[in-house]
């Protein structure tokens, strides 16, 4: 069950990429030069409000330096990296292993 739950939030992940990737890749070939729109740009223009919502709750729960440092940085990074990384781990969590046949020869 849990497996399943993590391949799905993989998948919803690499939807977000993708989409990501295809609004840059349409923005580069506007511009014809590389744009890559950082994930805290993505993420002001949609919700605002949860933005200042997670920066308050880091900054009072875990500490201000780990927003500075650490989330600021990932979030500084192109949004279609990052949630591509963030599918690749999720799916790497739900990956089922193929169990190794027994196989016999027949004699």
């Amino acid at each position: 069950m849990f497996r399943f739950l993590f391949r799905l939030a993989a998948m919803v992940s690499l939807s977000v990429a993708v989409i990501m990737a295809v609004l840059d890749a349409t923005r580069t070939v506007a511009a014809s030069q590389l744009i890559t729109t950082p994930l805290k740009t993505s993420w002001n223009a949609v919700s605002p409000q949860t933005l200042g919502t997670a920066e308050m709750f880091v900054r009072d729960k875990i500490g201000p330096l780990v927003w500075d440092v650490g989330v600021n940085f990932i979030l500084s990074l192109p949004g279609f990296a990052v949630f591509a990384c963030l599918a690749l781990l999720l799916y790497a969590i739900g990956y089922r292993r193929e169990r190794p046949a027994i196989r016999y020869a027949a004699g």
